[in-house]
């Protein structure tokens, strides 16, 4: 719950996401519900403390109320956002996805059967980009995410660390050294007082995201968790399998350390990797791509990667181009073969940054060691 207002008349936003807190705010004293957003509640039961209520300016966005209430909300100035049918997902959700939801009924069924995998095939569904109630859905929902993603990030697991991002290609693949080179920094990283995030998906975004998780395990346990996914090196041709192997690692290292993983449906064909413990899955990747910059501002790492990851540090190169001085966070571009031959973007990114804030900033290196040594430096 986002206590931006107070229980008086307010034109701040006061966002109510359980029962226990609308109750509460009830007893408390609340008369007016101008600025109130209430999400997802099911708010049967309670239509006499509605009725004694100013509801003027309250929005309730996919609430469930006993008949006739909506209507009586609408007349007294309340604005109601309904429940969307045919939608496999919660528009309107207040917190941000595990690994768990997407991939529940892992265990009896396929992937293709699974909620990420349902939801991904909503989205490409013909036409659907043209239907208003699909656009309205995916739009909401992408909203949701981000109110739910500053909320945990302000005052959850990783407030007051400096959060580092690691981009790098999905290619990696499990037992390979680019994968435990990957795993290296994510547990590098959390042992020098970072916090994680990746692009959710798999190869090195997994890699970094397991290297968090198990941060706490000595190394004995970290070499039996790569032993174990190298059994299934990588998504295709089974995500079942790849899902499968990961929640046995999950299940045998369980409560690891808390990292991010902004994944996007628009990539639906790379599913979801099971140990970034809070995933931001948005509909819109240019949405995701922008809040991945915006909240890494401890620095970004580029593992090897192929077009996507070149895509990701001219948009981040963009950003510390055109930005404030005090807005240029570092970029660590791993692997100088492959940034200055197979992929050339390293000379390109120091000319760009050439007399310009920035060029103090960027850095390229052959190791993750050296990599986190230079984001510490």
């Amino acid at each position: 719950m986002n206590l931006s207002g107070n229980l008086g008349p307010s034109p701040r936003s006061l966002e109510v996401e359980d029962l226990e807190s609308f109750d509460r705010m009830l007893a408390a004293g609340a008369v007016h519900l101008q600025g109130w957003h209430a999400q997802s509640l099911d708010l049967r039961g309670r239509s006499a403390a509605l009725d004694n209520l100013d509801v003027e300016g309250a929005i309730f966005l996919g609430c469930t109320f006993d008949g006739g209430m909506e209507d009586s909300l609408r007349r007294r100035g309340a604005l109601i956002f309904p429940r969307l049918t045919g939608v496999p997902f919660n528009p309107y959700r207040s917190t941000l996805y595990s690994p768990a939801e997407l991939y529940a009924g892992l265990a009896d069924s396929p992937y293709e059967e699974l909620p990420d995998a349902q939801i991904y095939q909503w989205s490409i569904q013909p036409g659907q980009r043209h239907r208003v109630d699909a656009t309205l859905a995916s739009a909401l929902h992408d909203h949701a995410i981000g109110d739910a993603l500053d909320e945990l990030t302000h005052s959850g697991p990783w407030s007051g660390q400096a959060m580092v991002g690691v981009m790098g290609g999905h290619a990696a693949q499990r037992g390979s050294a680019d994968y435990a080179k990957a795993a290296t920094l994510g547990r590098l990283l959390v042992r020098n007082g970072c916090s994680v995030a990746t692009g959710g998906g798999p190869g090195a975004m997994e890699a970094a995201n397991l290297g968090a998780y198990l941060s706490g395990a000595d190394d004995g346990g970290v070499q039996l968790a790569l032993d174990m996914l190298a059994s299934v090196p990588g998504f295709r041709p089974s995500v079942s399998a790849w899902a499968r192997t990961a929640a046995a690692v999950v299940e045998r290292f369980p409560g690891g350390t808390p990292s991010l993983g902004i994944p996007t449906w628009f990539y639906g064909h790379e599913p979801p990797n099971c140990f970034a413990t809070h995933i931001a899955k948005y509909f819109a990747n240019a949405i995701r791509e922008a809040i991945l910059l915006e909240l890494c501002r401890g620095g970004i790492v580029f593992l090897p990667g192929a077009a996507g990851t070149v895509q990701e540090i001219f948009q981040d190169a963009c950003e510390n181009y055109y930005g404030a001085p005090e807005k240029v966070t570092p970029m660590v571009l791993v692997g100088r073969n492959h940034w200055e031959h197979q992929y050339p973007a390293w000379p390109m990114l120091r000319s760009l940054a050439a007399g310009r804030p920035m060029e103090e900033r960027i850095f390229l290196v052959d190791t993750v060691e050296e990599a986190v040594e230079v984001l510490l430096g």
